[in-house]
């Protein structure tokens, strides 16, 4: 039995892979995980069982199907929507300066609440984009330098360790620091859960891990996606302002850009604008609530919020905040393979490049990507654990 081909179906918390294997006369479906010392700490092959089974009837959509942008948009949403594991999906197009803004589903199964522009959806770690644009924001006001290590901002017990001397501030935000993805103590916060992993991982935990830990590479030489290295951004970024990172993101992002709907926290009178979030297998999931790690993956937003990020992305002027998303797209790593700005990756969808980042918890799925040359750029998100990359890329590749 021969291996044929295989493709990847999820990557959960950046953490654990599912992969589609499909042999010669059988398909089959593997899990696996990697520890922080890259040793395999989970393995399972089982025969695949397809979980795109659709939905008996087609889901609600306010698309008008009346121009051929609509069309294009539909028939590849449809492919997601349509599975019994998705609920809802909000699209924002940009397109040569025009918008284009799509709902499908609904916002909890079976009430029958089209989601609309306002609906606030879990970003995951779209936030990292966020967190990376404080740092810019910051090096620009002269507060601080990429080049800077981060033990000038710890805790002298914690600037100790030795393996952390060699670690740049922009290590952390393009995921080269040699940390691994978290932290080993993890999986030790008080009343730990799977379903709600980062509630109650404190700054005491973090400084104690790193106090004592040792890193997997080189800084600077290796990438290694880590939600460890940029939470811990977000918590030298409060140090330096003393202020909360959900205030950080506020006061230099969301106000000056006219985003109201873009918090970490959910007050009442907004609370109930906040999808319902479903796992992987389509069950009703809680949203994830985050402590010292925010800055990896906290944020909630909306369709409406997210148009106007990209458009302030995607348009250059001279104020201090675009100067610094300006400086976040500058390339910081590059190793033939993968290229990493501050934040932002770099996808390429026949041959064009864009910047992009995704988000994934385990009942939300994002993606957001933008070219500045091409003048577009797609959003997509859905209160589902399914992931939306596919989805965005096919859109890219038909209206690029």
């Amino acid at each position: 039995m021969g291996l044929w081909k295989d493709s990847l179906i999820s990557f959960v918390n950046n953490v654990t892979a599912a992969y589609r294997v499909q042999f010669d006369a059988v398909t089959m479906l593997l899990t696996i995980s990697l520890s922080e010392n890259d040793k395999l700490s989970y393995f399972k092959l089982e025969p695949y069982r397809e979980t795109s089974v659709t939905k008996p009837s087609p889901a609600a959509t306010n698309n008008p199907m009346a121009t051929p942008v609509d069309g294009l948009v539909d028939s590849v949403v449809r492919k997601y929507i349509q599975r019994s594991n998705t609920v809802s999906m909000s699209v924002g197009i940009i397109r040569n300066g025009s918008v284009h803004t799509y709902n499908y589903g609904e916002t909890k199964k079976g009430k029958g609440n089209m989601p609309n522009m306002g609906t606030l959806y879990e970003i995951g770690s779209i936030t990292k984009t966020f967190t990376a644009t404080l740092l810019a924001w910051y090096v620009n006001e002269g507060k601080l330098s990429l080049d800077d290590p981060i033990t000038k901002y710890l805790p002298d017990s914690v600037a100790a360790n030795p393996a952390l001397k060699d670690i740049k501030l922009v290590n952390l935000s393009n995921h080269t620091s040699g940390l691994p993805g978290l932290p080993t103590n993890f999986a030790k916060q008080k009343d730990y859960s799977d379903a709600n992993p980062y509630k109650n991982y404190t700054r005491e935990m973090l400084f104690s891990y790193l106090a004592n830990c040792k890193l997997r590479s080189k800084p600077g030489t290796e990438y290694a996606y880590s939600n460890l290295a940029v939470g811990l951004l977000g918590v030298i970024l409060e140090r330096i302002s003393g202020k909360p990172y959900e205030q950080l993101v506020t006061e230099i992002i969301c106000r000056p850009l006219g985003m109201k709907s873009t918090l970490q926290h959910l007050y009442p009178l907004i609370a109930g604008r906040f999808a319902f979030v479903y796992d992987e297998e389509g069950k009703q999931t809680p949203a994830w609530d985050f402590d010292a790690l925010a800055a990896c993956g906290s944020l909630r937003s909306t369709i409406n919020d997210l148009l106007l990020y990209a458009k302030a992305n995607m348009n250059k002027t001279d104020t201090k905040l675009s100067k610094a998303m300006e400086l976040a797209h500058q390339i910081t790593f590059n190793n033939g393979d993968t290229q990493v700005g501050l934040g932002w990756h770099i996808i390429k969808v026949n041959g064009v490049s864009y910047l992009f980042h995704n988000g994934g918890t385990e009942g939300s799925s994002s993606f957001l990507a933008y070219n500045i040359e091409k003048k577009l750029a797609v959003i997509l998100l859905s209160n589902a654990g399914a992931s939306t990359d596919n989805t965005g890329v096919d859109i890219i590749y038909k209206l690029q």
